[in-house]
């Protein structure tokens, strides 16, 4: 297997340009996943690496070659659609092996990959059936498995389980995870789903409008984010963010009526900043300064949603059973080193 580079990787679409230089390395046989919302060009950045579009300037390389400007079947990719495209008229086994019936290999070297690839994916029983007669999931897998039966040396996948329903996105998750670990290789995964990207990800790349906001082990863009941006979107439920004005040495959280004292460098006393607080670091008191809106009781754990004084939303996330009435007014407490500072840009105060 191999890894990929990208280096000042740009894409144009007439006037509008959608992928902004990005640079990137994703080593051997590591999974590095694409997250960002809608819109922000993961899937597009993913369709230059596997040729399906045009790089209009820079360069990516797969091992020691240069692809940027090779064809799709000439750079040892295979592609995992969030549609499955099986061949509905033809089996499991044919639809797992017709690319390489396609490009002439002999019958008993498909058979034997197809056959390797449906012990990896548990997919014995199913190789006979055509795919009306299977599952979602079970499709998503076939789909897998005609990859796997190609032998590429990176695998990318767009969006695969997000037709999926959520009980099979889980076990789905689950497969890809032991699938990787099976065979070893460089896979690259986009998908929106921050919750995928943290269970499955070596390296998560956070994109936001054809830029890379921060690249990182998933843990380590969770607690330490370098922007608002990738704190907000990486975590659920998701950073609750709270305006903050700087004092000397301190920082005054408005919705808390509290005040953080830190060792990051403020700007100038006056400065508006925001204080961001994950939902678990924040406590349920004595006082009635918030509002409860709703209560979440999902058993093991409680989200509590509140209205600030200053109208902005929090959640509070309590690892036991509660059951706190719309309209109930509480007070909020938390620890001066939970909190994360951003100024006026989002930029990570430090």
């Amino acid at each position: 297997m191999t890894g990929v580079t990208l280096r000042n990787v740009t894409k144009r679409v007439g006037d509008v340009q959608v992928i902004h230089g990005v640079d990137l390395t994703v080593e051997d046989g590591e999974f590095c996943v694409f997250v960002g919302p809608s819109g922000c060009g993961k899937s597009t950045l993913l369709r230059m690496v596997a040729g399906l579009e045009d790089t209009s300037e820079g360069t990516i390389q797969i091992g020691n070659r240069d692809v940027t400007h090779a064809d799709p079947s000439e750079r040892g990719v295979s592609m995992v659609f969030q549609t499955y495209a099986l061949y509905p008229h033809i089996t499991v086994a044919e639809n797992m092996g017709f690319g390489l019936k396609m490009t002439g290999h002999p019958k008993a070297d498909i058979e034997k990959k197809v056959a390797e690839a449906a012990r990896i994916l548990k997919l014995e029983p199913l190789l006979a059936r055509k795919p009306k007669a299977l599952s979602g999931g079970q499709r998503q897998r076939v789909a897998i498995g005609r990859a796997i039966v190609r032998g590429p040396e990176v695998f990318l996948f767009d969006e695969p389980l997000s037709n999926l329903d959520a009980e099979l996105r889980v076990e789905m998750r689950v497969e890809i995870a032991r699938l990787h670990r099976e065979i070893g290789a460089t896979m690259i995964y986009v998908t929106h789903d921050q919750v995928e990207a943290m269970t499955l990800a070596d390296k998560i790349v956070v994109l936001r409008a054809g830029r890379i906001e921060q690249v990182g082990k998933p843990l380590d863009l969770y607690n330490d984010p370098d922007n608002r941006f990738v704190a907000g979107f990486i975590g659920s439920p998701s950073m609750n963010f709270i305006a903050g004005v700087v004092e000397a040495g301190a920082v005054a959280a408005k919705g808390l009526a509290a005040t953080v004292a830190t060792s990051a460098a403020l700007p100038g006393a006056g400065t508006e900043v925001t204080v961001g607080l994950r939902p678990q670091h924040l406590r349920i008191g004595q006082g009635d300064t918030h509002r409860v809106d709703l209560t979440e009781a999902l058993g093991g754990v409680s989200y509590v949603h509140l209205t600030a004084p200053t109208g902005e939303k929090l959640i509070v996330e309590r690892h036991d059973q509660v059951d706190l009435a719309p309209g109930t007014r509480v007070g909020l407490g938390f620890e001066a080193a939970d909190a994360m500072l951003f100024d006026r840009d989002g930029r990570r105060l430090r």
